[in-house]
């Protein structure tokens, strides 16, 4: 599945999600698409989903918190692991993507 606009796209390949661009949406609402998608490859139980970052170059707080409560999803479901790569040239990401682990440690948490 992919969405893609003008400032941004995402895409899964298996349980693999990949973010690229700019994502300025504004609410919930906006996000609701995407937490779909999400979802649905969380309901596939996979043992590792990957949250793949490296390429989004700006996520405001509503996508922060999409990425938060998608985690907190995934805490809850067992046999599922969950692996985000970011990039230290984003600065958003060394700031941001280690909260994550605040909210469910075992997230494998790689930013190079």
């Amino acid at each position: 599945m992919e969405i893609k606009t003008n400032e941004y796209r995402v895409w899964s390949e298996g349980a693999t999600i990949h973010y690229e661009g700019t994502m300025r949406l504004s609410g919930t609402e906006a996000y609701a698409p995407i937490l779909e998608m999400m979802d649905n490859i969380l309901a596939s139980k996979p043992s590792t989903i990957v949250l793949d970052l490296t390429a989004l170059e700006f996520l405001n707080s509503s996508g922060i918190n999409l990425l938060a409560k998608f985690t907190i999803q995934v805490r809850k479901q067992e046999n599922v692991g969950m692996l985000v790569k970011g990039s230290t040239r984003i600065p958003w990401q060394s700031k941001s993507l280690p909260n994550l682990k605040k909210l469910y440690p075992a997230v494998d948490l790689v930013i190079a």
